[in-house]
């Protein structure tokens, strides 16, 4: 029997948080469908189409519903149709409800009819789900109290600040917490419906999806190696403003504590009481950031070789390079270079 799938679409959804896990959904049903000599066939690249295949009694069906029934226009300005209206929708019926995202985090959450339907819908299915800002909707139900979640890099720490009894795990791509999982932002949905996939189907079933839609199955680090440049709240006034900004301007310089602390006019001590206060990392691990953060820009736009890169961003070698990005964005810089590379620079 297939599963029911709801996605949950509103007024300035971001279609990609709809049309990402409805494409991994559709293809796993399609691929359940048929029998395995014929799946190696078009997996094998002999036919690509999947038009012809007609759904069989495994996989799911997806249904979009909307606040009004209606259809809806997205962030990008084309439009979704709807299958249901929210409030028609009985949980009991659903396996998976799955929350998108828009552009504007809060803008959803002024729709009363939008997050007071969703309390009464979760009670009944399986699994909750949410993409990108999509969990600030869970937030605002209450579905996430007590639990761990994530979110867009950009939107994290406003979930926290918002929402304090929820655990927010900034760094991770999906995060699944008894039957609710979030997953960070817009394409990360891709990843969290594999997961679904490979929590209902297998691991097998799950990796042909991602081997046909062209993504990784599960991929290496967490949500920092997509993330811009470090940006912290710093007031103007504060004693650590003008080190922050020479940290972050020269990320080669000599950024050791007792350097810190004299530019800044204070004790070690004090330095990082009051870096730790109002950036919630201390001087060390910030230096390291910002210089992995430079590196990466390199690594994207240069041919220049990891030495080189190393020694231009404070590093002192590339092996101190390789274990800073191991513990920032989980992944080598030369796996890095091969992943975000411009693609002239790819070119052989």
């Amino acid at each position: 029997m297939r599963k029911t799938a709801v996605l949950v679409a509103f007024e300035g959804v971001q279609l990609l948080d709809v049309a990402g896990p409805a494409d991994v959904l559709d293809a796993a049903t399609k691929f359940l469908a048929l029998p395995a000599a014929e799946l190696d066939r078009r997996v094998n690249g002999t036919i690509l189409d999947l038009t012809d295949v007609e759904p069989g009694d495994d996989g799911y069906t997806c249904i979009v519903a909307t606040p009004s029934g209606r259809p809806v226009s997205t962030s990008a300005g084309l439009r979704i149709a709807a299958d249901a209206r929210l409030s028609d929708v009985d949980g009991r019926d659903v396996d998976t409800l799955i929350i998108a995202g828009a552009l504007s985090m809060f803008a959803p959450l002024q729709d009363r009819r939008l997050v007071g339907e969703l309390p009464r819908i979760a009670a009944g299915v399986r699994r909750i789900c949410s993409v990108c800002g999509g969990a600030f909707l869970l937030a605002q139900a209450g579905l996430l109290a007590g639990r761990k979640a994530t979110t867009h890099w950009a939107g994290c720490r406003q979930l926290a600040a918002a929402y304090p009894s929820v655990q927010v795990e900034p760094d991770r791509i999906f995060v699944r917490d008894g039957r609710v999982m979030t997953s960070a932002g817009v394409t990360a949905g891709i990843d969290l419906a594999l997961a679904l996939v490979e929590q209902d189907f297998g691991p097998a079933v799950a990796r042909t999806v991602a081997r046909w839609l062209v993504v990784f199955l599960r991929r290496g680090g967490g949500q920092s190696q997509f993330s811009e440049r470090l940006a912290l709240p710093v007031l103007s006034d504060s004693p650590i403003r003008s080190i922050v900004d020479q940290i972050v301007a020269t990320p080669g310089s000599d950024h050791r504590l007792p350097q810190l602390a004299d530019r800044a006019a204070l004790s070690e001590r004090q330095l990082s009481r009051v870096f730790l206060r109002e950036t919630h990392t201390t001087p060390g691990r910030f230096v390291e950031r910002v210089r992995v953060e430079a590196a990466r820009e390199l690594l994207e736009n240069t041919g220049t070789s990891l030495d080189a890169i190393a020694a231009r961003c404070g590093f002192g070698s590339t092996e101190t390079m390789r274990r800073a990005f191991k513990r920032v964005i989980s992944i080598g810089p030369g796996e890095y270079r091969d992943r975000f590379r411009c693609a002239e620079l790819a070119t052989p």
